[in-house]
């Protein structure tokens, strides 16, 4: 097993990838095996979020790039700012994981969120796409 401790700021360059879905990229330690079938222990300091792109490095200089696995989502796109401004106060009410785009929403497939939304007069489609979610407000600052 590949042990892979070291997070690495150049990320242009990679041998293997590891393509995981947004519940596992959340893990800061995890095994796992890379899309061409390595077996590799991911040990990094706790809190750590594996975000797509995010290059690991192990003690060889074996360096795995995460991808984001493709998932089922629903999206709300809407060129109207006060529909926009109201889903996402909505979503963000319920804590909900959720990628913001240019006039687009994106979270995890949920039939009671795309209900609420589609009261809002907002259109909810579903995707299979990849996830990268906003890392809130506080991540990266020692709270």
């Amino acid at each position: 097993m590949l042990k892979l401790t070291e997070l690495v700021a150049d990320s242009t360059t990679s041998d293997d990838v590891v393509t995981l879905p947004y519940e596992t990229r959340q893990k800061s330690r995890l095994l796992s095996q890379t899309d061409s079938g390595t077996k590799i222990g991911i040990f990094l300091p706790r809190g750590q979020m594996l975000s797509h792109g995010l290059v690991l490095k192990g003690h060889d200089d074996y360096r795995v790039r995460v991808n984001a696995a493709a998932e089922l989502l629903s999206v709300v796109r809407t060129d109207n700012p006060l529909q926009f401004a109201r889903a996402c106060y909505h979503l963000g009410n319920r804590h909900i994981a959720l990628q913001i785009l240019p006039n687009e929403l994106r979270f995890l497939a949920d039939h009671v969120l795309d209900q609420m939304l589609a009261g809002l007069g907002l259109t909810v489609t579903h995707e299979s796409l990849p996830f990268e979610p906003e890392q809130g407000a506080y991540h990266g600052h020692g709270h």
